[in-house]
């Protein structure tokens, strides 16, 4: 009994990272090499600003060879880069249809509250 407990746990659990990894596989990348402004804009945290400064920084300095250069842009660090990682590509289209919403952590929300 115990390893049929064991085994559908298992399952669960995997079953629970692969609806986790679909669902971020279907929201699609963002080439931040070529996007527009508008197609930058459907990343969280990234406004009409933050595009901007990306294609600004992009077109002084020249295409992003990964995407940990994007923290080279102003306001772009690391805790906003961690939220951005899963939807950037800098090679390939850009696939990313509709805008996405920031996930905010129990632990920003606490500390607002205090």
């Amino acid at each position: 009994m115990k390893k049929v407990v064991s085994v559908i746990v298992g399952l669960v659990v995997f079953l629970g990272c692969f609806a986790a990894y679909a669902e971020e596989a279907q929201a699609g990348k963002v080439n931040i090499n070529t996007a527009t402004s508008q197609e930058l804009s459907l990343l969280p945290r990234v406004g009409d600003g933050m595009a901007k400064r990306i294609i600004e920084f992009r077109t002084q300095h020249g295409n992003f060879v990964k995407p940990e250069d994007l923290m080279l842009v102003k306001g772009i660090g690391k805790k906003a880069f961690e939220t951005l990682k899963p939807y950037l590509a800098v090679s390939g289209p850009t696939t990313l249809k509709a805008g996405v919403q920031a996930h905010r952590s129990s632990h920003s929300r606490s500390r607002r509250h205090k």
